[in-house]
């Protein structure tokens, strides 16, 4: 059996829907996950998105910061979108403007900062997002593959 919790809770739904066996409706989750099946991919990003937006962010605001990477790594995409590609940022303005989604700005600067869609020079204290779709390994990249589609 599967170790993967969240995996394992989609293949009990889909033995409920379906009426499948344990068995067979893994097999056909991870057929859909196949790379054959990219439109099945997108439409489970998009709802993972919205269902992560929904839950974290009230009115423009984190309720809280999600604990599970790929979640944060939503949010994080989202945060993005209130900073302008090409301008330098002052480390004050950064804070000043995550302040406005979440009291732990500095969390969000440092994980902003950490997945490298924000790059800083640590002589000048100045900051920028990254123009260029950073690469990631190991961790990142299984946490931040399906989410920056949504960069593109």
């Amino acid at each position: 059996m599967t170790k993967h919790n969240d995996f394992k809770l989609l293949v009990r739904h889909r033995m409920a829907v379906t009426g499948e066996n344990f068995t067979s409706a893994r097999a056909a989750l991870l057929e859909a996950q196949s790379p054959n099946s990219a439109v099945a991919t997108e439409n489970e990003a998009e709802a993972f998105r919205a269902k992560t937006l929904r839950t974290f962010m009230r009115e423009g605001r984190l309720n809280s910061i999600p604990t599970k990477r790929k979640a944060l790594v939503v949010i994080l995409i989202q945060l993005l979108a209130a900073f302008e590609v090409g301008r330098i940022y002052s480390e004050k303005d950064v804070n000043s403007i995550l302040r406005t989604f979440h009291p732990d700005f500095a969390r969000l600067r440092r994980e902003l900062i950490d997945y490298r869609y924000l790059e800083r020079n640590a002589h000048t204290g100045q900051y920028w997002v990254n123009s260029v779709l950073p690469e990631h390994r190991g961790n990142q990249l299984q946490e931040t593959a399906v989410s920056e589609t949504f960069l593109r």
